[in-house]
């Protein structure tokens, strides 16, 4: 019997109505969801009728991580500090200007840093780990000295680079290769209980765009990243600690892209939080008819707000303030008006 999978159909009723669930325990609802299968014809069934542990899955409250409630959504604001970035490289590399944009940042109202020292845009070559290290540790460094208390997560494949940066301040992994490329993360993770955000992905920067072929390409990431899941928590790391990501851009042409974003609240069925990382994406001037990625906000903010739509609970972008902005004005019109 082929596997059956669940994506839950945004709905606009109240929790109220009968056969309403909250998804995640947050702000999206669903009243029914599109039953998948790689073989079957694809049909829509009321929420009240699914198994009950599907049901509880997805409306289960996600675990709290350093005191973030998955039950509202979160900014997480980039810090790219590499010369080569596909949107923002060499913009950073100046450590006073690197912890300006970080004051930034917390003053618009992200609730976590994402800091960065080797891209990992198509294409992009693999540095030293001293090179990364003397890039990224720094400016955590700098801002854990300037009494900053934000949840700082760190963007590397790498233990060594990871390893330091706890030890200088980080809080939180965010390893695109999901702690594929370097064996020893995933011990680093589960001896120091460290949250991290695994993502799917395939190949490495400089040959992803010769794994684009999927069978199902929702599906498919889906898998990978139930597989990930169990396979992590299977050696001592909690799902509690983990956030997946589908990894929008990665191994990925446009197409693949909007069929993710068009089915993300399937990825709730994993029993995650979800992180978006889709901002300056190069399917966006693509789409929006805009080649400077610098030139990209609106549209980047546009999927933002889809993803939020479906109860993705982390977006992580470039354009803090505009983000922001475009949050408070979404959470007036589809939650419970926030007075900040």
């Amino acid at each position: 019997m082929s596997k059956i999978y669940y994506r839950p159909i945004i709905s606009n009723q109240s929790v109220d109505s009968d056969g309403v669930y909250k998804l995640a325990d947050g702000w999206a609802h669903f009243s029914a969801v599109e039953v998948l299968s790689r073989e079957r014809i694809i049909e829509i069934m009321p929420a009240k009728d699914l198994p009950t542990n599907v049901l509880r899955t997805l409306t289960k409250k996600r675990p709290d991580l350093l005191n973030l409630s998955f039950s509202k959504p979160h900014i997480m604001g980039i810090l790219n500090m590499t010369p080569d970035s596909f949107s923002d490289g060499g913009q950073l590399i100046n450590e006073k200007v690197a912890l300006k944009k970080a004051f930034g940042m917390i003053d618009c109202g992200v609730s976590l840093l994402d800091i960065g020292g080797e891209s990992t845009r198509p294409g992009a070559e693999n540095i030293k780990i001293s090179e990364e290290k003397n890039r990224v540790l720094p400016i955590i460094k700098a801002i854990r000295y300037a009494k900053i208390t934000t949840p700082i997560s760190v963007d590397t494949r790498k233990s060594e680079v990871f390893s330091s940066s706890l030890d200088a301040g980080s809080d939180i992994l965010n390893d695109v290769s999901s702690m594929v490329f370097d064996e020893r993360m995933k011990n680093i993770v589960k001896q120091k209980q460290t949250p991290v955000c695994v993502m799917h992905s395939k190949g490495t920067p400089k040959n992803m765009k010769d794994y684009s072929k999927y069978d199902n390409v929702l599906l498919d990431v889906y898998d990978y990243l139930e597989n990930i899941v169990d396979k992590y928590t299977k050696i001592g790391i909690p799902k509690s600690n983990i956030i997946i990501d589908p990894g929008i851009g990665f191994a990925k042409v446009l197409k693949q892209n909007l069929i993710i974003l068009k089915g993300l609240s399937i990825f709730h069925g994993i029993g995650c939080p979800i992180l978006l990382g889709a901002s300056r994406k190069k399917f966006i001037g693509t789409i929006g008819m805009e080649e400077n990625p610098l030139n990209l906000s609106a549209g980047s903010i546009t999927v933002g707000l889809e993803a939020l739509n479906q109860g993705v609970q982390i977006l992580r972008v470039h354009d803090v303030s505009q983000t922001m902005q475009a949050l408070r004005l979404w959470k007036s019109l589809r939650m419970e008006i926030e007075h900040e």
